[in-house]
């Protein structure tokens, strides 16, 4: 048998009593010798695809800024220069910023001095604000520009040269495929134009240098659990995300492909299944949960009837009397009052005004900021961290648990305003309110 999955299998045979073996357990060295340049490797998904051609014994140069130690989020150039190597990698940990070209350059060439050559790019290194245009800081937008669009082509431009001298060259971006469907700018048009600027140098050094060289893109179906996604959401959010293993396979199946397969843009799940796995639960960090959908896919939407119960808070049919004070809204915001507690109000930190529209339109308020805790109708006493707007009828359903928070974000159904940090800990907020209900 010449393949992983065959490989897959016969350890499944061999511990029958265990849990199926991952394919990210499974490596057929066809990475051995070859040296892979990688972007943001020192965490995350860098790291993991790092750690899977360092078991093949492939060479990984290191191209991240974090030198240091994040008081956040673990893991320096130097620690996962460690593990690469514990694990039959060599490694070279390079401090990079992929803005600036003296420091790329000058890592591009330690690379070719210790290891002779570069055969694989990995365009991993990426900027993320999830804010409208007008909430969107010119300093955020040039970092974004400059991290995922500047940086990805300046790296692809002077890792070239070498590339074209490997025998089975690949560029691999960790983009989405280009959806120009307005739901995915309208909400935050610089973070998309940026990424879609990664996806773009796929589709046209895919043609420029086909033959030559492997451009493909890479993009997860649902969200990926990191230390980033935590900082942001909390650690409930990884309930409901598959684990870095996942991406570092995908990735591993397409740089196994030789240089003719080019100019996709490849879904994590959809590769794998092609490489015959069939159950993706041991890639989920909580089997059995509900997992969040990721951004830019046209699917994401349909999978809100899959979301699962989150939060069961009971709505009833309203009356003609006033929304303030009867109907599917005001009763919502009744049990919230009475859930409201100290533990809530200090886990969450922030004060929530939604703006709704439609049939029970109004403005009402949840203060998870200030003493124990309020809700109600009307203008927030403070000012409001986060203002979401959205239609009455999908506020019920969120509340309701039967559409998400971030679910309605992405869907275009949910437009939020401020602290995006907080918007993300709605979800948080709603979990532990199930617990008290």
């Amino acid at each position: 048998m010449h393949n992983v999955v065959a490989a897959a299998v016969l350890l499944n045979l061999a511990h029958p009593a265990k849990q199926p073996i991952p394919l990210s357990c499974v490596n057929y060295r066809k990475l051995a010798g070859k040296t892979l340049f990688i972007t943001g490797a020192s965490r995350g998904i860098g790291k993991a695809i790092a750690l899977k051609a360092a078991k093949d014994g492939a060479n990984v140069v290191i191209a991240a800024k974090t030198a240091q130690a994040h008081p956040k989020l673990p893991g320096t150039i130097y620690t996962a220069a460690e593990e690469i190597e514990a694990l039959g990698g060599r490694a070279l940990p390079c401090i990079v910023d992929v803005r600036d070209e003296k420091q790329i350059g000058e890592a591009v060439e330690q690379a070719v001095q210790k290891f002779g050559g570069i055969d694989i790019l990995v365009n991993n290194a990426s900027a993320i604000n999830l804010t409208g245009t007008l909430e969107t800081p010119m300093k955020k937008v040039d970092l974004m520009l400059g991290v995922n669009l500047r940086g990805t082509y300046l790296t692809s431009k002077l890792c070239i040269p070498h590339l074209l001298k490997s025998k089975n060259p690949h560029i691999l971006n960790l983009s989405p495929p280009l959806n120009l469907n307005p739901i995915w700018f309208k909400n935050h048009t610089a973070y998309t134009m940026a990424k879609y600027g990664m996806s773009m140098c796929v589709l046209g050094m895919a043609e420029e240098f086909r033959g030559s060289i492997a451009v493909n893109a890479l993009w997860p179906k649902t969200a990926i659990q990191t230390a980033a996604m935590e900082m942001l959401g909390g650690a409930e959010v990884g309930k409901q995300c598959r684990n870095v293993d996942i991406m570092s396979d995908a990735a591993y199946a397409i740089l196994g492909k030789p240089r003719s397969y080019t100019g996709n843009f490849v879904i994590d799940e959809e590769i794998l299944k092609t490489e015959g796995i069939k159950d993706f639960d041991i890639y989920a960090v909580a089997p059995g949960n509900a997992l969040l959908p990721d951004f830019f896919l046209d699917e994401a939407e349909a999978l809100v009837q899959n979301m699962g119960d989150q939060v069961v808070i009971p709505v009833v049919k309203g009356d003609s009397r006033s929304a303030a004070t009867s109907g599917p809204i005001a009763e919502t915001f009744n049990i919230i009052k009475g859930v409201l507690n100290p533990d809530i109000v200090k886990s969450t930190g922030g004060v929530y005004k939604f703006d709704l529209s439609g049939e029970h339109a109004g403005v009402w308020f949840i203060d998870m900021k200030n003493g124990g805790g309020s809700a109600g109708s009307g203008e927030p006493p403070v000012k409001a961290d986060v203002v979401m707007t959205m239609d009455s009828a999908d506020f019920t359903k969120m509340f309701a648990g039967k559409l998400k928070p971030t679910m309605a974000f992405m869907s275009g159904k949910l437009m939020i305003k401020g602290d995006m940090s907080l918007a993300i800990k709605m979800e948080k907020m709603m979990s532990m309110m199930k617990s008290k209900l």
